[in-house]
């Protein structure tokens, strides 16, 4: 099965007292099929890590070998996020009223008719409307 993953999915199964059923449910999906991330994933997933660091939650070792990790499973980049910015995305966005990067999650998962993996309460809230399939809770 393949599945649109959100960052909020990935970094609780990656911090593993986030870690719940439903999460490991994603991935044990993701490792049947694959995952499709908007662009902006890698920035978001390594951006955490790295605030982690920055607030000594864990150390440079466990971000490289967490990225390593991540890098190895079947994540597919979506290149035409950056090209849906303007119109699709952001008119989800103001529709929802989700942020931008929030947004790009949901259109993705609207344009390639994937369900989508995401922990964030707007966001799920959004995904219903737009009829959706949900998962990680």
């Amino acid at each position: 099965m393949s599945l649109v993953l959100d960052s909020s999915v990935t970094l609780a199964w990656v911090y593993s007292d986030e870690t719940t059923d439903a999460v490991v449910e994603v991935f044990d999906l993701l490792r049947q099929g694959a995952a499709w991330v908007p662009q902006l994933w890698r920035l978001e997933v390594a951006n955490a890590l790295q605030m982690g660091v920055r607030r000594k939650c864990h150390d440079e070792e466990f971000r490289d070998a967490t990225l390593a990790d991540l890098s190895r499973l079947p994540i597919h980049i979506d290149n035409e996020t950056d090209e849906q910015a303007w119109g699709a995305t952001l008119d989800l966005a103001s529709l929802h009223n989700l942020t931008l990067y929030d947004a790009a999650y949901l259109e993705l998962a609207v344009r390639r008719k994937l369900a989508l993996a995401t922990l964030d309460a707007e966001l799920r809230k959004a995904a219903h409307l737009q009829r959706v399939k949900l998962l990680g809770k």
